[in-house]
């Protein structure tokens, strides 16, 4: 199992990413001493470190640098102060990733993945996801309404995916785009408007109508089993 070592001085920021990781199949531990990261570290043996650089004693700059003296393990800063500055030197650093706050969780578990998967070839077990009858199976990348099944591209999947996870939520556009750049794809405005409308044509020829609906200026849900009545 892979294992995430998350160095964050906000405990409950650190125990919610720690809840989230482990929902995801994955093994998680937090720092306990802001003066012995390196050591912890080199204990745990983990597979990817999420690192806050303001912490106290050094910040997650030093602890980069001590863990780069011996592991090429993957980085992921994480930090309010997202201006370029600080982008630039997180990479420069030795860092791999950056993820500013407030952040949305999937977004980071998107992160976190994709750089698993760089690494190590990882695959994420995503969970089957059902709503309003609807299952979303990612082993296959299809979905069953009854006794119909949809075979989906590779971002029709996903952009259901990021809806269902959060059904009777909606999901900005900007969110959903995040998502798939995540998964290495880059996807444009047009772009994504291009494939929610192919995804709709899909769904509704096995009588899902309105199963993703618009939200004029805010983004897209989930659509309640009354929409459009």
């Amino acid at each position: 199992m892979y294992k995430i070592f998350i160095v964050e001085d906000d405990g409950i920021i650190a125990s919610k990413i720690k809840q989230h990781i482990i929902e995801w199949g994955l093994e998680a531990k937090c720092a306990g001493s802001f003066r012995n990261v390196l050591e912890e570290f080199l204990a745990y043996a983990p597979q990817l470190v999420l690192m806050d650089i303001g912490l106290p004693f050094f910040n997650g700059y030093h602890w980069c640098q001590e863990i780069r003296k011996s592991s090429d393990v993957p980085i992921i800063f994480l930090s309010s102060a997202s201006d370029n500055m600080n982008i630039v030197m997180a990479v420069n650093m030795g860092g791999d990733d950056f993820v500013a706050k407030p952040f949305d969780m999937g977004v980071l578990t998107a992160k976190i993945q994709a750089a698993l998967r760089r690494a190590y070839g990882y695959t994420a077990q995503q969970p089957v996801l059902s709503c309003r009858g609807v299952t979303l199976d990612p082993t296959d990348a299809s979905l069953t309404y009854g006794d119909k099944k949809l075979e989906l591209s590779r971002n029709e999947y996903r952009i259901l995916h990021v809806l269902m996870e959060r059904a009777g939520q909606t999901v900005s556009r900007e969110l959903i785009m995040e998502r798939l750049w995540e998964t290495d794809d880059f996807v444009d405005e047009n772009t994504l408007s291009v494939n929610v409308a192919r995804l709709r044509k899909k769904l509704a020829g096995i009588g899902l109508e309105d199963f993703v609906v618009t939200r004029k200026g805010a983004g897209y849900q989930i659509g309640t089993e009354d929409a459009g009545k």
